[in-house]
């Protein structure tokens, strides 16, 4: 599917919060997906997921989270201290504002039909959990990928009511396979409408193709997964 993109603003109760944007170019209006940056920034790889999921038909905007330290905002997957340290200033409140701003500005877009669905990476996947859990009402579903510090949301999560789609790496130092396995428990506990995922042998990162930790085979099989997914709960 033929797409646009652009580079415009969301107005946020802290101020003018930069997001880039892909969407179809056919007439008509298309639900929304909202892509959740890592840690290391609004990046490369970051917008060619946007225009991947555009192409897909959704209307996808990739918010700047770290917009509050513009301009020195994005680093090199060879930098994670500097990523750790962009990272550990988020507030996860200012982000829960920020997204929920997002949203509303895509609500009022004349090629948005509605639903809106989340997806992150890292930091991204995180967050993602988050926004389903902090804004119930506003995200029609959730696919968040190693999201590190998810299992410590699990309190909040009797308040998600999206189906979520988990995606995480069996080899995944960030996240131990203990943290995987609560996630999974705690869900099932809350008979939370969910899918999760768990690639052997894939490492923290495994979707994106700058990263040496990329995995190909697990990349191509969650992206099918994922699409699947927004398909069935988006329309």
């Amino acid at each position: 599917m033929d797409i646009r993109t652009s580079r415009e603003t969301v107005t946020t109760p802290d101020g003018a919060m930069p997001v880039y944007v892909a969407e179809p170019t056919a007439p008509g209006r298309h639900p929304a997906v909202i892509v959740i940056m890592e840690a290391f920034g609004l990046n490369g790889h970051i917008e060619d997921t946007t225009r991947r999921i555009a192409a897909e038909g959704y209307v996808a905007l990739a918010p700047d989270v770290y917009w509050r330290w513009l301009p020195d905002n994005k680093v090199g997957y060879d930098e994670l201290p500097k990523a750790i340290g962009l990272m550990q200033k988020v507030n996860d409140q200012k982000v829960v504002q920020d997204l929920s701003s997002a949203i509303d500005a895509l609500q009022k877009r004349p090629t948005v039909s509605g639903k809106i669905g989340v997806t992150g990476f890292c930091m991204g996947g995180r967050l993602s959990f988050l926004a389903a859990a902090e804004l119930p009402d506003k995200i029609a579903a959730a696919a968040p990928f190693y999201g590190g510090g998810i299992a410590a949301l699990l309190p909040k999560a009797d308040k998600i009511k999206a189906p979520l789609y988990l995606f995480f790496g069996e080899k995944d130092a960030f996240i131990p396979q203990d943290q995987v396995n609560a996630i999974d428990a705690k869900l099932k506990e809350l008979k939370k409408p969910y899918s999760l995922k768990n690639y052997k042998g894939a490492d923290h990162g495994f979707f994106c193709h700058e990263r040496a930790s990329y995995n190909e085979a697990a990349a191509a099989d969650a992206w099918k997964e994922l699409t699947a997914f927004f398909r069935k709960h988006l329309g």
